[in-house]
């Protein structure tokens, strides 16, 4: 960041329409942003590279689900119970915090102690009320889900989804129809989620409501190679494992094969991550992935890798790369009773012994009357697995049902099997959008303090205004050839802008202000011979070429020639 306050970071993207305080007319509200034209534009560009790699490289297919969620999807999930931060507030002001920052300053990892480990640290080491120096009060949990109904009256209880993950786990079984019953399978999608954050700071780093971009590939939980590993095997990653807590650098395939990463497709992508944001300009020396410490993981993580990149705010976590194991569609499963598994066919059929859960039909009538059918057909459809201490949960009609063992029975018995139904696992690469955002502008952005000038070094792929078009001055049909070239050169991949007003080092210099990569002047030379002037941002170096010929020039450069040898 810039030490000259007027031209710092924020200022600049507050400024030129990247980024707005939401609601700032009526004084803001923490954690809130709104996206202007060139934010839009921008972080459009993110999703489309990301899309390239998944959609098209992967060809993985793309899902838009509800943001709105009922109640049963996240008890399922475990958000109800675990997807909650640590509060605490000022006795005296009555200021609310969350409690691990407040000690941030005097533990590596603050967000695995537990409400009386901070209240301790309180003590130990005198932490006050960062607003008035009141005591702090104790520390208890905060569900950060944002709460809601669903209809009128006595309405069903909703909540605005934390994630978008789960819109993808609950469409598992169509989702599994779409791909023919076949494994891997990937999907993505991209969308807002809501997390109603204690204390948020950090600017576009801790929001209330952000955008997304998550992949989840479902894989045979005994197969977790991948067909492309050999592609990217000798890569290297600059790594954190959980063992050793210390930066090592290693290639893809001696991280798999020294087990620092679990299994080929987690590491094909981390480092497929990697790829992605490289491409997107983030600076490679500024980028680490560090593996979540066990008291740290997510409550659905078997194992997780955060690609971390630096900031003026430090190290920070803008993509995270988990196995999820089987958790989701387990707990999806159990209490939705619906199959959620995946058909692996033998190559020959087998005679094996097999355990089935049997549902006590004597003892459901009497209890459950009307409902014994649908209880009873629930059960049948579990797996034993679903037992847990003795008693198994069904949900019949959005209604929850805990069942004792009296009403169920697991029974062995030898059958000839075609194949076996498993429960897939689920590999997770979740990006933080506005976090990559907002880091592919700090990773570009050069300030000359000596000539008070501004640089946004955007790759071309995400800058959005790939070329700026000038006439010298605006007459003598100097003006009229610049609208034409912009005119050929404006397209919706290819977004150009007209600017005729000023000098043209002031036209430079908004044009570097917001990463413009190139940019065209026509002058009177251009009237004679039918060239223009081409700049580069980044060079300033300027050449000739024909005018006939820019939007060919253009795309050629977008598609990766250097500037030089044009």
């Amino acid at each position: 960041m810039a030490d000259n306050s007027s031209n710092d970071l924020a200022s600049v993207i507050k400024r030129r329409g990247f980024i707005w305080p939401s609601f700032e007319m009526y004084g803001g509200v923490a954690g809130m942003y709104d996206y202007g034209p060139l934010g839009c534009a921008l972080k459009n560009n993110i999703i489309e590279m990301w899309r390239s790699i998944y959609k098209g490289r992967e060809g993985f297919v793309e899902i838009d689900s509800e943001t709105v969620n009922p109640r049963e999807v996240f008890k399922a999930s475990g958000h109800l119970d675990n997807f909650a931060d640590l509060i605490t507030y000022c006795s005296k002001c009555q200021a609310p915090f969350r409690a691990d920052h407040l000690v941030k300053d005097f533990y590596d990892n603050p967000d695995v102690l537990t409400p009386k480990q901070l209240e301790e640290a309180f003590v130990k080491h005198n932490i006050k009320c960062p607003d008035c120096g009141g005591d702090l009060g104790p520390v208890e949990e905060f569900n950060l889900m944002f709460r809601t109904n669903i209809g009128p009256g006595n309405a069903r209880v909703g909540y605005m989804r934390p994630e978008t993950a789960q819109g993808i786990f609950v469409n598992y079984a169509n989702l599994y129809r779409y791909n023919r019953d076949k494994l891997p399978m990937g999907v993505i999608q991209t969308g807002r989620s809501y997390r109603n954050e204690i204390a948020p700071r950090q600017g576009m780093i801790r929001m209330r409501e952000f955008n997304q971009m998550e992949v989840e590939l479902f894989v045979d939980p005994e197969d977790k190679d991948w067909v492309r590993f050999p592609e990217i095997e000798n890569g290297t990653l600059d790594l954190i494992p959980n063992t050793t807590l210390e930066l090592t650098t290693m290639t893809v395939k001696e991280a798999v094969e020294k087990k620092v990463i679990a299994n080929r497709v987690l590491a094909y992508f981390v480092y497929t991550t990697k790829q992605l944001l490289l491409s997107l300009g983030i600076d490679e020396k500024r980028l680490r992935f560090r593996e979540h410490e066990m008291d740290e993981m997510a409550h659905y993580a078997a194992d997780c890798w955060d690609a971390e990149v630096l900031l003026s705010y430090g190290w920070t976590e803008i993509v995270g790369i988990a196995d999820r194991g089987n958790w989701d569609l387990s707990r999806h499963a159990q209490f939705s009773g619906q199959d959620l598994t995946h058909f692996k066919k033998y190559d020959e059929p087998r005679e094996t012994e097999v355990e089935r859960i049997n549902p006590n039909s004597k003892a459901l009538g009497p209890m459950y009357k009307g409902k014994a059918k649908a209880i009873s057909e629930a059960i049948s459809a579990l797996p034993p697995s679903a037992i847990v201490d003795g008693k198994l949960k069904v949900t019949v009609d959005g209604e929850e049902i805990e069942l004792g063992s009296e009403f169920f029975e697991v029974v062995k018995r030898k059958e000839k099997v075609s194949g076996e139904r498993v429960i897939p696992h689920v590999i997770e690469p979740s990006h933080g959008l506005d976090r990559i955002f907002y880091s592919i502008l700090e990773h570009a952005y050069s300030y000359d303090p000596e000539k008070d000038y501004v640089v946004l070094k955007l790759a071309p792929a995400v800058a959005p205004i790939k070329v700026g078009v000038f006439p010298l001055m605006e007459k003598d049909g100097l003006d009229t050839m610049a609208k034409e070239i912009y005119e050929k050169v404006h397209t919706s991949r290819v977004e150009a802008y007209y600017d005729g007003s000023g000098t043209i080092g002031k036209r430079y210099a908004r044009m570097d202000e917001v990463g413009t990569p190139w940019c065209i002047t026509v002058d009177y030379d251009s009237l004679e011979n039918g060239t223009v002037t081409i700049r580069d941002r980044d060079s300033t170096e300027q050449k000739r070429i024909p005018a006939s010929e820019v939007p060919a020039i253009v795309d050629a450069l977008l598609a990766g020639k250097p500037f030089a040898e044009l």
